[in-house]
């Protein structure tokens, strides 16, 4: 009984904690057409959907698209396609028009402009790389960045190397004395 009230509880916390955030933060549904994000900037791309379409293809018209968005059936009842914000508006509601089987569907997309960051403040990440990237060869972009060459292994790997070997030595003359002490005893 424990477990299935643990079970239950955690469920009930679950949707109480994130079903309504989820569901604000994830559609505007100004009517048959969705937007997701429901409040994207400019130059995000954009997931959009209709619904009570029966059409195989629609396209989605709208002042804030960059162009026309095709959408195409989706796995649910209606179509689905991309599109990309204009980054060039300026904040504001605007209307989303999806014209399918002689019905005109209408939604709309709030488009919020980025917030600044505040003066002074430094930028998390930088916009692109500043420093060579460790992809492949084991991180050698930034070795050959430096402009010099390492050649064989420093004092620490050869300490670390002799100590392993000299491990595995010993591990193998113990096991050597005690076959040979077992072979004695028994003849």
């Amino acid at each position: 009984m424990g477990k299935r009230r643990l079970a239950l509880c955690a469920g009930v916390l679950t949707v109480t904690a994130f079903g309504p955030a989820a569901c604000a933060a994830y559609a505007a549904d100004g009517g048959d057409v969705s937007v997701v994000p429901a409040a994207p900037a400019p130059g995000a791309d954009i997931a959009l959907r209709v619904t009570g379409c029966d059409a195989r293809e629609a396209v989605a018209q709208s002042p804030a698209l960059v162009s026309d968005a095709r959408l195409t059936p989706d796995y649910g009842d209606g179509l689905a396609g991309d599109g990309r914000v204009r980054s060039t508006l300026t904040a504001g509601t605007y209307t989303v028009t999806v014209a399918c089987d002689g019905t005109e569907h209408k939604g709309t997309v709030e488009v919020r402009r980025k917030q600044a960051p505040a003066a002074g403040a430094e930028p998390s990440a930088h916009p692109s790389p500043v420093a060579p990237v460790n992809a492949g060869g084991g991180g050698a972009a930034r070795v050959l960045a430096d402009g010099r060459e390492r050649h064989g292994p420093g004092a620490a790997q050869t300490v670390v190397a002799l100590a392993l070997a000299g491990t595995a030595a010993l591990t193998v003359y113990r096991a050597a004395r005690r076959q040979a002490r077992r072979g004695r005893g028994t003849g």
